[in-house]
């Protein structure tokens, strides 16, 4: 047990709290994950990317893409949310 001479209570107090909030940030996310991984909902975007850009290399050549191309053509949202 370390003992702190009173002039540090400020900085003993502020380090104290900064701790609780940590604490609490911990079990916030071990929550966030935990129920994440329970309730097994549906993802709302996939990971296919509808442009180039996500094809290249990284960092990309430079000049590689004038414009960057349409992959697919007249994307409707809507039609892409009533999937799921």
């Amino acid at each position: 047990y370390s003992d702190y001479p009173d002039s540090y209570y400020c900085w003993n107090s502020i380090s104290s709290i900064g701790s609780m909030i940590s604490l609490n940030s911990l079990i916030f996310l071990i929550f966030i994950i935990l129920e994440s991984l329970i309730s097994k909902r549906m993802m709302l975007f996939k990971f296919n990317q509808s442009s180039l850009e996500w094809l290249n290399s990284c960092p990309p050549l430079e000049h590689s893409h004038i414009e960057s191309p349409i992959l697919i053509k007249n994307l409707n949202l809507k039609s892409i949310l009533l999937k799921f």
